[in-house]
């Protein structure tokens, strides 16, 4: 229904009937009665979303998000890294096990992922000396289900920073003395930051917000607290709302510090 309001009122513009602060003033009123009635609904008890918001399993919740972001980055940047420069090399072979692993790691959903490194046991019972079940926990099961997939990802984004950077410039380098390594690191990494940095913070977003993909194996994030909450009280929209402004609150912080980083690459 909303949606039909606000098509006829797009046409009725286009048509010069409603002016574009009409509009505007239409769908403040819109937005406005929509939040009056959420904020109002009898359904939403506020003081449960006060009393769990800082609360300790959330809080704990948030720190294990935190956790598995920065983990899964640091994973995703070094075997990205690996796989850039072998996606870069003139060995044919070391070309196609990189462009193999992207294909996988990105075709399959990620969900799938996690949930496979979880039931890892039903196909290798024992890892070494080990049952499985206590090696692969579901922390760790989380960890590699976002670090591998990331890697795939962040891989193609640092080789798009390689590739923004002039061959000549590496030709002319080798041609002076340095070393392939040595051109890299003097030429080819201080030019490509200024291109990874944007597209890794928009990343560095999304692993955060994937993460919540983590509480279908229960492995301690902000969502699963939330939903371990919720199944004892029965409060399930009171506790989402509680998880909705936890992660706005740390995309935005994100969001804050990219733009810090983005400044600093470019001076």
């Amino acid at each position: 229904m909303m949606l039909d309001t606000l098509h006829t009122l797009e046409v009725l513009r286009r048509k010069g009937f409603v002016s574009r602060w009409g509009t505007g003033a239409v769908l403040v009123v819109v937005v406005g009665w929509l939040a009056h009635t959420v904020v109002t609904s009898p359904n939403l008890d506020w003081v449960v979303i006060g009393q769990y918001f800082f609360s300790t399993p959330v809080m704990e919740g948030v720190g294990t998000t935190l956790v598995l972001t920065f983990a899964t980055l640091g994973i995703g940047l070094v075997l990205g890294a690996v796989l850039a420069m072998m996606r870069q090399a003139r060995n044919p072979v070391a070309v196609a096990a990189a462009s193999a692993y992207i294909w996988f790691f990105r075709g399959v959903p990620l969900v799938v992922q996690i949930v496979f490194w979880f039931n890892l046991a039903l196909l290798f019972p024992t890892l070494g000396f080990a049952p499985t079940n206590a090696v692969i926990t579901p922390f760790l099961a989380a960890m590699l289900g976002l670090g591998l997939h990331e890697a795939a990802y962040l891989a193609e984004v640092i080789r798009g920073g390689f590739l923004a950077v002039p061959r000549g410039q590496v030709d002319a380098a080798l041609t002076i003395g340095m070393t392939p390594a040595q051109a890299t690191r003097a030429i080819v990494l201080p030019q490509s930051v200024r291109v990874i940095l944007p597209a890794l913070g928009n990343q560095f977003i999304l692993i955060l917000k994937g993460t919540s993909l983590v509480s279908v194996i229960g492995g301690g994030d902000l969502m699963t607290r939330a939903q371990q909450i919720y199944g004892q009280n029965y409060q399930v929209i009171a506790l989402l709302l509680v998880a909705t402004g936890w992660y706005l609150v740390l995309v935005s912080l994100a969001g804050v510090g990219q733009r810090f980083l983005e400044r600093w690459a470019a001076s």
